[in-house]
């Protein structure tokens, strides 16, 4: 009888569990959960919060797995959207093998990849002409642009010197950066994550976007980065949609090249330089660009298989690589006049969200059922649908129920 109204063997009350999963959602760890829990009068312990999460996140992701006649997690809308945008990108956490103890962990486990993706529902206008001829003031900024690419670009490269990156200038304020009218807005987003391969996880993303209605928009926009699971994806399950590689990975890439290639030293040489290949690429003439990156590497020489990542020669020939493998995704002008947008900003500030709650130096979670479980819970308290709080409100009590605790250990006090 207790099960039928909504309790488990641990007396915990559908609104308990509400109130648990979303703050186990939103806060940095399960103790602080627990913690957070005590002031709304739920006394409960850090193992009960994880306990729960492993519970609900083994149900949304049942829910997300189960065959297309099934109830899904996404809500299919009324009207086809204006817009549809699917970004995806890769994540990190830590992850130990069950049943050695906190903090444990075991070869071939430690940091591993997660799969991210947002899908988002777009308003959506075009244009005759390129709205947006000119890059961003922020994109000429040289501090600004140093930061970013010293964050985006490539992990090889050598970190800048401070205060002697480029010609000194105030740091820009982002709140003094005009809004691009051109860049379509978010309606609606949901997420994904997930530990699963790159093939699996191209199966979900292309689930969501079907119950979503994507592949029934007029404009269809795919965006990623240079890692080549991601184009996987976008071939076996987008290729429908637009594909668009992220402009700021291009900059960073052509920030390091300029550098290098004035290894004299001169910051205004390099800078300039970055400025020219910035510009054309942002203007759409990536042909003229990839063809004075190759006459800096006939200048320089081609780098020996011994040559170190920071070596110029490396640098340019990595940049003409990612450029050369990329220039049928880099129409820039033409996107813009097509109103889609040019940017991963929107996955890139996802997977910091996501990250928020399930990396750090201290968190590890068991592989692959708790770093699962704490992906799907997080994904779905992402989502602008409010696909988690209806997940809560309709599942019926708790189909994992456990056996009550033996009698001569002191149960916990739980209010709802």
């Amino acid at each position: 009888m207790r099960e039928l109204l909504g309790f488990d063997a641990r007396e915990l009350t559908p609104g308990v569990v509400r109130k648990i999963v979303k703050l186990a959602a939103e806060t940095r760890s399960h103790k602080r959960a627990a913690i957070a829990l005590s002031e709304a009068d739920v006394f409960t312990s850090a193992k009960t919060v994880e306990r729960v999460v492993l519970d609900v996140g083994g149900e949304l992701t049942e829910r997300r797995d189960a065959p297309q006649s099934s109830s899904p997690l996404a809500n299919r809308p009324e009207n086809v959207p204006a817009l549809a945008v699917v970004e995806c990108d890769g994540g990190r956490i830590r992850t130990r093998q069950p049943g050695n103890g906190p903090g444990v962990t075991l070869e071939g486990k430690g940091w591993n990849e997660t799969k991210n993706a947002c899908l988002i529902r777009a308003d959506h206008k075009t244009f005759d002409e390129d709205p947006k001829p000119d890059p961003p003031a922020c994109f000429l900024e040289p501090k600004h642009v140093a930061k970013i690419a010293e964050t985006e670009a490539l992990s090889v490269a050598a970190p800048l010197p401070k205060d002697e990156a480029f010609p000194d200038k105030e740091d820009p304020d982002e709140a003094l950066i005009p809004p691009m009218d051109w860049k379509p807005k978010r309606q609606v987003r949901t997420v994904l994550s997930s530990m699963a391969s790159s093939k699996i996880f191209g199966r979900q993303m292309k689930r969501e976007a079907k119950e979503r209605r994507f592949f029934e928009a007029k404009a269809q926009a795919f965006l990623g980065d240079g890692l080549p699971w991601n184009w996987s994806i976008w071939q076996q399950n987008f290729p429908e949609f637009t594909p668009i590689l992220d402009f700021i990975h291009v900059l960073s890439y052509l920030f390091l090249a300029a550098k290098a290639v004035h290894e004299e030293h001169d910051p205004q040489a390099a800078w300039d330089q970055y400025a020219v290949w910035m510009t054309g690429c942002w203007r759409g003439e990536v042909d003229q660009v990839l063809e004075e990156l190759s006459a800096w590497q006939e200048r320089l020489g081609h780098p020996p298989d011994e040559a170190k990542p920071t070596d110029p020669r490396q640098i340019v020939a990595t940049t003409l690589g990612y450029l050369t493998n990329n220039r049928e995704r880099m129409k820039y002008d033409e996107y813009r006049r097509q109103g889609l947008p040019i940017t991963t900003a929107w996955m890139e500030s996802l997977v910091k969200e996501i990250n928020y709650r399930v990396k750090g130096t201290e968190m590890f979670w068991n592989h692959p059922a708790g770093a699962e479980a704490i992906l799907q819970v997080r994904a779905a308290a992402l989502c602008d649908d409010d696909r988690l709080a209806h997940h809560l409100e309709t599942r019926p009590g708790f189909p994992y129920t456990r056996k009550p605790k033996p009698a001569n250990l002191k149960s916990e006090k739980i209010k709802s």
